[in-house]
């Protein structure tokens, strides 16, 4: 059977610590909810008595069906005894069956940062954790600085680690605080630990500054490490900690690792990562390793070509393992290949000779070159390749259009906006005009346009637009830029789709992915399967 690597999250206290980061307690919570039924091992809540978040955390915390949740806190103060010592009596009072302590592995730090002796840390050390095992919890140490400490008195940065394991510490975590150690030292040091301290159970706790937390954490598992301590997408204080997301598909499907979790619920990582994501209010990492929605996109025609031979040409998994999915881009870089696996992708049965494909990639190249960008607008794309194949027919035609802004001054004396704009669109033999007010051109094109269609069209009432953005292309021009604006619309089932225009006028250039946008809705309603 595969060795077991267990996993300790830390997201809700040292992923809190990461800057613009401010989880609720109702955050807490879900999150909590989420890595327990994921199959996390151990969750570390927060600190106890630290901030009010985290004490109404613990005092309402999920009940949790696999996961341990644990309470971090630090050693008692110099001239306290353990017993007396009111941050560990706070970690013994939310009653969590794990408790994690941290203490300082690196003489220097207790020197100048503690300010006591080295020989006081030892006992600081030795008398915490006894006391949480002789108060029946499973203790975890956090050896801080464990690392540097090592390298600059290697003698007492394991003398702490003995200090904690003589007390009954059930895990010894080496941490690399400062984020600033290379995996040949991590692999060698851990090596060292291992073979001085051979019954002890070791531990990982490694931050990011250098771009190696997950590198360092993977030397250590080979070093004999067999607890990993991470955060979700790899959140946490300066530089972040090491990646969770990234490091548990690595350990089982890279290293044959068992962590607990099942191949089934693998493929719900990406859901993880973006539910934490989504409680930060911040957009997914589109490149992330394993989850992000470009970890399995193909862009070059070369590529593309021998992706349908055989994926693994240019895939080192098969993303349907982390439930994520392959996506074939479609640019000025793309061929024939891309093309017609993106059409496979999209159901369009055509035949590779058909000569209408040599015409779509001409039109992608020729339309890229005017500032399109398809493989971010897979939704214009479609349209246009059902377009050119006769697949589709078009909803309305439009007549003209007439955005106005005008700006009054109000009895306050205040600048007060208004948009209005005009549409004259040909529906079904039948011309419509209509006019409407917005608190924006883009709002009052969008909605002169949805009151000569709703009577039509009445899917239409189910869509919204969720993201406007513009882009310049040629700065050179100043404010005649050519400008790219990019559309993405939802409905009321949770599916997005976006869309392109580009133009010298930004108001022409939204119009164009509005009526990509609305296209491509009527589409989907009236022929699902396309």
């Amino acid at each position: 059977m595969a060795e077991r690597i267990y996993l300790y999250d830390s997201t809700l206290r040292d992923g809190a610590q990461a800057q613009g980061i401010d989880f609720t307690v109702a955050d807490k919570q879900a999150i909590a909810a989420a890595l327990d039924a994921f199959g996390i091992d151990y969750i570390e809540g927060g600190w106890p008595g630290a901030n009010p978040t985290d004490d109404a955390f613990f005092a309402d915390r999920p009940a949790s069906k696999f996961a341990k949740v644990s309470a971090f806190g630090m050693t008692r103060r110099a001239g306290r005894s353990a017993s007396n010592d009111p941050g560990l009596q706070d970690l013994l009072a939310v009653h969590t069956p794990t408790v994690c302590l941290v203490g300082k592995a690196w003489d220097w730090q207790v020197e100048t940062a503690l300010k006591v002796s080295k020989a006081e840390n030892l006992k600081m050390i030795g008398d915490s954790l006894a006391h949480m095992v002789t108060s029946g919890r499973e203790a975890v140490f956090d050896a801080e600085h464990f690392f540097d400490g090592y390298k600059a008195n290697p003698v007492y940065a394991l003398d702490a680690l003995r200090a904690a394991h003589e007390a009954g510490a059930n895990w010894l975590v080496l941490c690399d605080t400062n984020g600033g150690s290379l995996p040949s030292e991590v692999r060698k040091i851990v090596a060292v630990v291992h073979e001085a301290l051979p019954d002890a159970k070791l531990g990982i706790h490694c931050h990011n500054d250098t771009e190696q937390a997950v590198a360092n954490s993977l030397a250590a598992v080979e070093s004999g490490v067999r607890q990993i301590q991470g955060t979700i997408n790899g959140i946490g204080e300066r530089c972040g900690n090491a990646n969770l997301i990234a490091l548990i598909p690595t350990l089982m499907l890279k290293m044959g690792f068992d962590t607990g979790i099942s191949a089934e619920k693998l493929t719900q990582i990406g859901k993880l990562s973006r539910l934490v994501d989504d409680r930060l209010n911040r957009a997914p990492d589109r490149h992330a390793a394993y989850v992000g929605s470009s970890a399995f996109a193909h862009k070059g025609g070369l590529h593309v070509s021998a992706m349908s031979k055989d994926s693994r040409s240019y895939e080192h998994i098969d993303p349907v393992w982390v439930g994520n999915a392959r996506l074939i881009l479609v640019s000025d870089k793309a061929g024939r290949a891309n093309i017609l696996s993106r059409l496979q992708q999209m159901g369009i049965d055509v035949a590779a000779d058909d000569p209408r494909i040599g015409d779509l990639v001409t039109a992608v190249k020729a339309r890229e070159a005017q500032g399109y960008a398809y493989e971010d607008a897979g939704a214009s794309f479609e349209l246009m390749a059902r377009q050119t194949l006769g697949f589709i027919p078009r909803y309305y035609d439009l007549q003209s259009y007439r955005a106005l802004d005008e700006c009054r001054v109000d009895a306050d004396g205040n600048h007060v906006t208004l948009s209005e704009a005009t549409v004259k669109v040909a529906i079904k033999d039948e011309v419509v005009m209509t006019v409407a007010e917005g608190n924006g051109p883009v709002n009052a094109l969008d909605a002169a346009l949805r009151k000569a269609l709703l009577p039509h069209y009445p899917a239409l009432a189910a869509m919204h637009l969720t993201d406007y953005k513009v882009r310049i292309l040629t700065p050179s021009e100043a404010t005649a830029a050519l400008t790219r604006v990019m559309i993405e619309s939802s409905d009321e089932m949770g599916a997005t789709w976006t869309t392109v225009g580009v133009s010298h006028n930004v108001i022409d250039a939204s119009y164009n992915a509005l009526y990509d946008a609305i296209s491509y809705h009527l589409m989907k309603r009236q022929n699902p399967a396309a």
